[in-house]
């Protein structure tokens, strides 16, 4: 006789049933692998960057943010296909302290390498160097020598890698002595120095070369460090996946010329007005400007361009002087040689409004007729630089750069070429002959300055800082690029 099984109670089975789900969740949990740092970053679809509001990092203004980290992180976030976004706090000894935590997934803030630094968290490639200098007023007594700063009583931002140095330095030199001041900006720092309120403060080149455009009286007293390189900054206890994307973000975006065309754009007309120039210019916008201001607000409107570009253009053409002549016979505002004033329908060139109009409508022509692959800022360069040497010596330009097998529709590339339309074996097999061309090149980067110089002037205070222009033409269909029609011949 067989025997019965005997049948499960059903707490039994319940005890059971959890039992299998149990082993089930420790499987599952046992070969499921967890998500790495740049999964989660492309599964949440925002990757999170701290940074700082600077003339050299990142600027919010009324026509949008600007600047390097803002424009390189855009542009890593665009790779990784995902959206940026922005954590500014306060005080910039709060940055690395946010990465180190994972509050933020990485920092892009023109954050120096140290040695102490790379044991609180981990670097991507570096992009850029600078050398930290110390700032002076200029007609105010400088120190020569790391041993002379024992006489002073230093500015510095505090976590910046300023007082790293100082620290170094204090060894050696042991009445060394510094303030660490928080709360505060590069620019607002240097701007004490520059009214007198602080003696000496410790600042990045980039730093200094960006507002000495602005404040033309401060100066470097000296270098107080070797060049350092700058990068971004990434939590040391995650792992190296996000970085590693970094590092072939890099790898790419230098290969194919944009991160030098990246710097250029920020940094490549910082250093071209001198101190004389910056100062006339300082004079020029408070005697002169004001009587103008309005005809060129009503002029760029009309024909959709920034004011301040326009009135940066009449700058370097005659100083705002409507009278002002040149050797050549162009003049007024503009200065509109003849043959143009007629295209444009000006009777008269030294009436302002008359030059002012005329020149807004010129240089819109130039921007309309330039090819379709000329992007922003370049295509604004580019017309500028066709403003001064004419569209077609521009083009004999961009056919000697295409010639080189360099870039015609990038203003860096291009600008290196100008210059060989001065030189026979160049202009001889060019369509258009000779020219100056260094004077275009010299010509579009001090129209950048004073662009620069205007908007810090006329920005409001919450977005006092450099602002890139927006496209100066209106959107109208753009005829094919002369380089594609006529061959080079060189």
């Amino acid at each position: 006789m067989k025997r019965r099984r005997p049948r499960w109670t059903l707490n039994q089975r319940l005890e059971a049933l959890a039992f299998v789900l149990l082993l089930t969740l420790v499987l599952l949990f046992a070969f499921i692998r967890p998500m790495t740092e740049l999964e989660r970053v492309l599964a949440h679809g925002e990757l999170v960057v701290a940074t700082r509001i600077s003339t050299t990092t990142y600027r919010p203004g009324p026509e949008g943010p600007d600047g390097l980290e803002y424009d390189l992180a855009t542009a890593f976030a665009d790779s990784l296909g995902v959206r940026l976004r922005l954590v500014t706090p306060e005080r910039f000894d709060e940055i690395l302290p946010m990465v180190a935590s994972g509050r933020v997934d990485m920092a892009a803030a023109g954050i120096t390498v140290t040695r102490a630094r790379l044991s609180k968290v981990r670097f991507g490639p570096a992009y850029h160097q600078v050398t930290e200098q110390v700032v002076h007023r200029n007609g105010e007594p400088a120190p020569e020598s790391p041993e002379a700063l024992q006489q002073h009583t230093l500015a510095v931002i505090a976590g910046s890698s300023h007082v790293e140095t100082l620290q170094a330095l204090k060894q050696q030199y042991p009445d060394l002595q510094w303030e660490e001041l928080t709360d505060i900006t590069p620019a607002e720092l240097l701007r004490q120095v520059r009214e007198g309120d602080r003696a000496l403060a410790v600042a990045d080149s980039i730093e200094l070369a960006s507002l000495r455009r602005f404040y033309p009286e401060l100066r470097a007293a000296m270098d107080l460090s070797e060049p350092h390189f700058l990068a971004w900054a990434f939590p040391r206890h995650k792992d190296q996946t996000l970085v590693q994307a970094a590092e072939r973000f890099f790898e790419e975006y230098a290969a194919d010329g944009r991160l030098a065309q990246l710097l250029e754009r920020h940094y490549g007309h910082m250093e071209v007005l001198d101190y004389p120039g910056i100062l006339t210019f300082m004079n020029r916008l408070r005697e002169r400007l004001p009587r103008h201001e309005p005809l060129f607000r009503e002029a760029a409107e009309q024909f959709d361009m920034d004011w301040r570009l326009l009135a940066a253009i009449s700058y370097q053409e005659s100083h705002w002087n409507p009278n002002a002549v040149s050797r050549t016979g162009v003049r007024g505002l503009m200065m509109l040689t003849l043959a143009t004033a007629g295209q444009l329908g000006v009777q008269d060139r030294t009436d302002p409004r008359e030059s002012v109009f005329g020149g807004a409508e010129y240089f819109t022509n130039l921007h309309e007729r330039l090819p379709m692959g000329i992007e922003e800022p370049d295509r604004t360069w580019m017309a500028l630089a066709a403003y001064n040497v004419g569209m077609g010596h521009l083009h004999d330009a961009r056919r000697i750069t295409r010639s080189q097998g360099k870039d015609p529709d990038r203003w860096i590339d291009v600008m290196e070429h100008l210059p060989l339309l001065s030189q026979p074996n160049w202009y001889r097999n060019t369509r258009y002959g000779y020219a100056r061309g260094w004077e275009p090149v010299q010509y579009v980067q001090n129209i950048r300055g004073f662009y620069d110089i205007l908007t810090w002037f006329t920005t409001p205070e919450q977005g006092r800082e450099q602002i890139s222009p927006r496209d100066p033409g209106p959107s109208n269909p753009h005829p094919p690029d002369p380089l594609e029609i006529l061959p080079l011949g060189l």
